[in-house]
């Protein structure tokens, strides 16, 4: 006997109606509704996560269980910018690994300093700080070596929420204008001269790079001429200033954009040098170097890199020019004009925090690192001209 199927026929278009309805129904109200904003713990961790891969990829010994897979969690075009990057960052590893021993393992935290949400975009400022470790022994770290290179930089990253509601890394804006990126990072600095940078005239010979034969200097002993030389500067409060504000600006100072020479003359002040007189009127002249509480009564030597030389080699000679980089020791001051073939200008400021084995370990602002070695620094920028000063 067959089945009469009629009813059938009636009530399968009836449901199916009914269901688009519903769906269409619930569509609708979804897209009155404002999107949710994202967990602010999943970015952080997100944040972190593609941080900590970039840090471990620059390592000699990635630990990727620590830091899982970030490109998961990045759209397509994040994904392959962030491939080229860290195959970049294995290559900068492994050179790092022939100069000096490279860094051994990467610990990267990160702190969120606010997120905005607009639709289906949210943007996170964040500061990631990040230890580099150096491959010494606990021996050598008592005896004066660094055990890690530091460094604090700015981020604004962009996320993205896919089809499923999954939150995606977009973008990463890193910050970073005017010194050295970070060893985590692939980029020039910039070098655009300041628009009240002065340039005096032909500074000579830049300082040469290559290493000198003979013996490493004994740093202690070194330090004890220096100060023997010029008893009125305190070379180790100068070291023991650049160390406790490398990363943490001091208050009592404004900081700028390019912040290197702000805080180099500031760890020079910590150190004994003494303000000369000026104001409003005289803070264009190099013979000046003074700070103040605005820019318009601060002299452009305080926080311009190429005015902050004339003012230190030629006209107070708190300094003096070392014809070779290796020469530097505790205190001492390098300076970098990334393109000479450019122009004449000095980009870059920073000071020796440390000396190990002949070794000098520099600190500056923008971007903010502490204790980066000058062989690294050297092979990272080939074409610069660079000026070393006695302190």
């Amino acid at each position: 006997m067959r089945m009469d199927t009629s009813h059938r026929r009636v009530l399968i278009p009836a449901l199916a109606t009914a269901l688009l309805s519903v769906g269409t129904a619930a569509a609708a109200d979804s897209a009155d509704r404002p999107s949710a904003p994202p967990d602010p713990g999943r970015l952080s961790q997100l944040a972190e996560r593609y941080l900590q891969q970039r840090a471990d990829a620059v390592t000699t010994n990635p630990v990727r269980s620590r830091s899982a897979d970030a490109l998961s969690t990045a759209t397509g075009p994040m994904r392959a910018e962030l491939r080229r990057d860290l195959a970049a960052l294995a290559r900068k590893g492994n050179a790092y690994k022939k100069i000096d021993g490279g860094y051994t393992h990467a610990e990267v935290d990160v702190t969120v300093l606010d997120t905005t949400t607009n639709g289906s975009t949210a943007t996170s400022h964040i500061i990631e700080n990040g230890r580099l470790r150096l491959p010494f022994t606990a021996t050598e770290v008592a005896d004066g070596a660094p055990e890690y290179e530091e460094y604090s930089v700015p981020h604004t990253l962009t996320f993205t929420r896919d089809t499923s509601g999954a939150w995606l890394l977009a973008k990463d804006g890193v910050e970073a204008d005017g010194g050295p990126v970070p060893s985590t990072q692939i980029a020039d600095p910039a070098d655009d001269p300041a628009p009240d940078s002065e340039n005096e005239g032909n500074k000579g010979t830049a300082s040469a790079t290559t290493r000198p034969p003979g013996g490493s200097a004994d740093p202690k002993a070194t330090l004890a001429a220096k100060a023997s030389a010029t008893a009125s500067y305190n070379y180790s409060a100068m070291v023991r200033y650049a160390n406790k504000h490398w990363k943490k600006p001091n208050s009592d100072y404004r900081t700028y954009g390019n912040d290197c020479t702000n805080f180099i003359s500031q760890v020079m002040r910590a150190g004994g040098w003494k303000a000369t007189s000026g104001s409003f009127a005289s803070r264009k002249n190099n013979k000046k170097w003074f700070y103040a509480s605005h820019t318009w009564t601060t002299s452009y030597t305080w926080a311009g890199a190429e005015n902050w030389y004339w003012f230190a080699v030629k006209h107070s000679k708190r300094t003096k020019s070392l014809d070779n980089v290796w020469k530097l020791t505790s205190a001492d001051v390098l300076q970098a004009n990334w393109k000479p073939r450019k122009d004449d200008i000095i980009d870059h400021t920073m000071v020796v925090t440390k000396l190990y084995k002949g070794t000098p370990y520099l600190t500056y602002h923008t971007g903010n690192t502490h204790n980066k070695s000058l062989r690294k620094l050297l092979a990272d920028h080939p074409n610069a001209a660079w000026y070393a000063h006695r302190t």
